[in-house]
């Protein structure tokens, strides 16, 4: 029976863990820069503005 490598394991998970911690700081940086942008709602929030003077568009 084969013995049981700890020391990849121990680096897999270091690796694991270094991955995450980076991945959670690029999460943290990207939202200030579209801080503004979530207080505005986005184009798929908002309803189309229906003016009662037009016919509605027919396609």
């Amino acid at each position: 029976m084969a013995k049981p490598n700890y020391q990849f394991e121990k680096r897999q998970k270091d690796l694991a863990k270094k991955r995450k911690k980076e991945e959670k700081l690029q999460r943290k940086s990207i939202p200030k820069t579209d801080a503004a942008d979530e207080d505005a709602p986005s184009e798929s929030e908002v309803p189309p503005k229906v003016d009662d003077n037009q016919p509605p568009n027919q396609q």
